[in-house]
């Protein structure tokens, strides 16, 4: 379909199926619009799904600059979504990188959000000197072996592997997706969204007065989103925690059933509730 243009005049790549009251997924670090067909599958017979690559994700634009990359930016790119397809206010999903410029976007225009169902949340938000350090790494690691060396690394995490255990079609789809990726613009996404965003604990003041529906899901075995999520739970006004048992960080991958009757019900209830 036509691309979304942001408000630099990045072109930002969107898909659409179904119709109804739409909600827009946004993607993690090691992802793209295809990490949300589960979700898409099960939920285009009632609302309009909308997936979008962020910048710097093929076929979106990959600007050169790690300037035009940030969590500010990328938050400012969902407002870009739907400014472009004509959707004033919608039901967002976003998972990691993906729930923190959701979470962000519901912070600067919370009248536009209807529900916010936030996965995987908060990745180095209790130790974030190693987090950016580790990210750095991660920048080295394509700079001297490529995108390849970088996917291996990427989906041998302990916070991955479930994946590979439960749903390997999906595990090697993703991980075929990522070695092909463009390394200019995973860099720079790392560089510019990662390495420079606050923790979740910084947002607490702001956290605390957002007037939206919020669903936190986190799998038990993901230990980096834990506590942040625990943060979340008991902050936000009106949210509630989710943790999916024998699971690791792609939560909607691992346990697409479960996760997708988590937020269809949930969505359902704000629903009826913003009436």
């Amino acid at each position: 379909m036509k691309p979304v243009i942001a408000g630099d005049g990045t072109k930002l790549y969107c898909e659409e199926r179904g119709t109804g009251v739409p909600v827009v997924f946004v993607h993690e670090l090691a992802g793209s619009c295809r990490s949300f067909d589960p979700q898409v599958e099960a939920f285009h017979t009632r609302f309009r799904c909308i997936t979008f690559n962020a910048r710097g994700y093929p076929p979106s634009d990959v600007p050169a600059s790690d300037q035009s990359y940030s969590q500010d930016i990328a938050a400012s790119d969902i407002a870009a979504v739907l400014n472009g397809l004509g959707v004033e206010r919608a039901h967002l999903v976003g998972v990691s990188m993906g729930a923190a410029s959701t979470l962000q976007f519901a912070l600067k225009e919370p009248q536009r959000v209807l529900s916010a169902t936030l996965a995987g949340i908060g990745s180095g938000s209790d130790e974030p000197e190693i987090f950016r350090r580790t990210t750095q790494e991660a920048v080295g690691l394509i700079q001297t072996r490529g995108m390849a060396a970088y996917a291996e690394h990427t989906w041998s995490s302990p916070s991955r592997f479930r994946l590979r255990e439960k749903n390997p079609a999906e595990f090697r789809r993703s991980h075929e997706e990522i070695a092909a990726m463009s390394p200019l613009g995973r860099m720079n996404t790392m560089r510019g969204v990662q390495i420079r965003r606050p923790t979740l604990y910084a947002h607490e003041k702001r956290l605390a007065s957002l007037r939206v529906p919020v669903l936190v899901v986190v799998g038990d075995e993901d230990a980096g989103c834990r506590k942040p999520s625990e943060f979340l739970e008991r902050t936000l006004p009106d949210a509630r925690l989710r943790v999916i048992p024998g699971t690791g960080h792609a939560v909607n991958l691992e346990e697409p059933a479960e996760f997708n009757r988590l937020c269809l019900a949930f969505m359902d209830e704000a629903l009826v509730a913003s009436r």
